[in-house]
């Protein structure tokens, strides 16, 4: 990644107070999209490239870890947080299991604390895409490499 381009973050709240006070700390920093339930923070990653997904826990309709599952089901690549003011164990138990979470964050979040969660959740997200790109690179060599030793057996 250039300098010039940004994280995409989502930040997934039913409370717009959180959302506005999310997008005000970090958006100079990051390119910060938000959704006020989980069903519109899907509709946004229909559209848009989400290098990072935060959402809060307690949410109406979709809970945070349910968010995640749907998440995962069609974009496995963005890389899971999840946030809550509430310490419920068994929440955080599913966010790890089933939602593959990356990290878990207490509210109200701490903005140094979570700018370097959000940076190292987006060096995994590259880390990942550079490793997809050298294993089609091997696959294509290796692949050339059995052809061309096909052609020097016939011959």
């Amino acid at each position: 990644m250039d300098s010039s381009e940004k994280v995409n973050v989502l930040y997934v709240d039913d409370e717009l107070n959180n959302l506005n006070s999310f997008k005000a700390a970090f958006r100079r920093e990051f390119n910060v999209m938000i959704a006020t339930s989980g069903a519109e923070g899907l509709e946004i990653l229909a559209k848009e490239t989400v290098h990072v997904i935060i959402t809060d826990q307690r949410m109406p309709e979709m809970t945070g870890v349910d968010f995640l599952i749907e998440v995962l089901k069609k974009y496995s690549d963005p890389i899971r947080i999840l946030l809550t003011g509430y310490t419920d164990v068994n929440a955080v138990i599913d966010a790890v299991n089933k939602g593959h979470i990356y990290y878990y964050i207490n509210k109200p979040w701490d903005e140094d604390q979570m700018k370097i969660v959000i940076k190292n959740a987006y060096e995994i997200f590259s880390l990942r895409e550079k490793n997809r790109g050298l294993i089609d690179t091997l696959t294509e060599v290796n692949e050339q490499l059995e052809f061309l030793l096909r052609q020097k057996l016939i011959s």
